[in-house]
């Protein structure tokens, strides 16, 4: 317990601290709703509007969700080929850099452009490509940070490609593969956020703010901003609460290792 609270407190506290500041500062200095509305204004919006935003976020929560799925498959998928396959390995190390230095705003466009406006397709592509980088690249070094002895084990036991990498390999790359995760678990929120600023369905987070914003209504935009926050938080929660049960203690017998 007080190890979860040293964890928890300070960051608690720093943000308590910083609200109080924003609200003393905005209020005693005048600040104008469009420049940096108070948080009081931010959470009046926020509860005036919570069914509104709560479908806008499971909205944006959906294809941030289809891109974390098929970019950590993908990536997964690739690495395996990579580390088995020296061949794969130039080829897709090179696409997966091309890939992480193509900027969203430039390829959210293209790919809206291409796809019906009807269809959410156009931002998951968006964020399978996002995480689809860290993972690949991250599970990769994994699956190559296995001590050779190990796979010269299985080899002598007669151990195909695939048993080796099963057994020894993607066990050995999971803190590896869970680093990736957490960097690509809220990047996949503002990938389908950034891709909604640029046409297609107008039901996400992305496209709410851009609306209030268009009608001067500062403090709903405010508003949708923090729960773009909340679901890049929830994002990042569920990758350490997954994580945390990989760590679990196997137990034998009833008993722990």
């Amino acid at each position: 317990m007080n190890r979860i609270a040293r964890s928890w407190l300070p960051p608690v506290l720093f943000g308590v601290i910083l609200l109080l500041l924003w609200q003393v500062l905005t209020v005693a200095a005048g600040v104008p709703s469009f420049l940096l509305p108070a948080p009081s204004d931010i959470a009046k919006a926020f509860g005036d509007n919570h069914t509104a935003i709560t479908e806008a976020a499971v909205a944006t929560g959906k294809n941030a969700l289809a891109g974390l799925l098929a970019g950590a498959v993908l990536g997964i998928a690739a690495a395996i080929l990579a580390v088995r396959f020296r061949v794969v390995d130039g080829v897709l190390g090179a696409l997966a850099t091309g890939a992480a230095a193509v900027p969203i705003v430039a390829l959210a466009p293209l790919l809206n452009s291409m796809y019906s406006t009807t269809t959410d397709l156009p931002r998951r592509v968006v964020a399978t490509i996002v995480v689809f980088f860290p993972v690949f690249v991250s599970t990769a070094r994994g699956l190559r940070q296995v001590p050779r002895v190990h796979t010269d084990l299985m080899t002598a036991y007669a151990a195909s490609g695939w048993q080796i990498t099963r057994t020894v390999r993607l066990p050995a790359a999971l803190p590896y593969l869970f680093t990736g995760l957490r960097i690509a678990a809220p990047g996949a929120v503002i990938a389908a956020l950034i891709a909604e600023y640029f046409g297609g369905l107008q039901h996400g987070l992305g496209s709410r703010i851009t609306s209030a914003a268009a009608n001067t209504a500062y403090p709903r935009a405010w508003a949708y901003v923090v729960a773009a926050m909340i679901l890049g938080l929830l994002f990042l929660t569920a990758v350490v609460a997954l994580e945390q049960l990989t760590r679990r203690p196997r137990t034998i017998l009833g008993r722990s290792k």
